[in-house]
């Protein structure tokens, strides 16, 4: 898929941030440009282009509200969650009592920019967990994917000179599924879409109708407590992502 734009300012608001005067391209743009084959997968999958499309604007305006949810109770605050994603905060608020995340507001939704490597972007949460403090990204994909990794990596260099005792970044998956009271088998619906994953049984399914329980909240955190070898990558990506916009990058005057 290819963003046309139709004046700088557009390509800028696009694809970047403005800070103190400078602008800056966003590191979820920049790692946009990897590879994702599983989502090739999905559209080779999907009836036709369009109802793809649709699936994926879906599936984002859900995440969306269950990011938007998360944030606020990060904050504080009290918010109105949608009903739709009611199981999912339900297990977010469990989750954080559970492990005694502390967060604080000033470090939730944090913008972050690197003036050396010239990208910015914006930080979930910085946090305490079990004694170390790192950054927190938070998704709502249905597993947590090795590309995050380039992503957190980026906030990691750009936070390093600010925080001496940074050790240390979690991805933080928030999800919802059903799962078969007879089997065991999952089912999530996601923009619409329903994907079963069986249960384990010796490699065959059973044969039966299955039985879902109600929407049930699916928290998952992994620390990847390494990630030089990770921002190397980044910066990768970086480059190709300049050379693959490299007319509209000379026209804003970033190269």
């Amino acid at each position: 898929m290819f963003d046309y734009y139709s004046d700088e300012e557009g390509f800028k608001e696009a694809n970047g941030y403005t800070i103190e005067n400078v602008w800056y391209p966003r590191v979820t743009k920049i790692v946009s440009i990897k590879a994702k084959p599983a989502l090739l997968r999905f559209y080779g999958e999907a009836e036709n282009f369009k109802s793809g499309q649709a699936i994926t604007q879906k599936s984002a305006e859900e995440g969306t509200l269950v990011h938007e949810a998360a944030e606020a109770i990060l904050l504080g605050k009290e918010p109105d969650v949608n009903p739709s994603i009611a199981p999912a905060i339900d297990a977010f608020r469990r989750f954080l009592e559970e492990k005694n995340i502390h967060t604080l507001p000033e470090y939730v939704e944090k913008r972050v920019f690197h003036p050396t490597h010239r990208y910015a972007g914006t930080v979930d949460a910085l946090a305490l967990i079990d004694g170390k403090f790192g950054v927190l990204d938070i998704k709502t994909s249905q597993a947590i994917y090795r590309d995050y990794n380039l992503q957190t990596a980026a906030y990691m260099d750009a936070l390093k000179s600010h925080f001496e005792n940074l050790q240390t970044r979690w991805i933080l998956r928030i999800d919802q599924i059903q799962k078969c009271l007879v089997c065991g088998a999952t089912r999530r619906l996601k923009g619409g879409r329903e994907k079963i994953r069986l249960a384990k049984n010796g490699g065959r399914p059973l044969e039966h109708e299955h039985e879902w329980s109600e929407l049930q909240g699916e928290i998952e955190i992994k620390e990847f407590p390494y990630w030089q070898n990770d921002f190397q990558a980044f910066l990768g990506a970086k480059k190709l992502w300049e050379w693959e916009n490299e007319f509209w990058l000379k026209k804003v005057g970033y190269l």
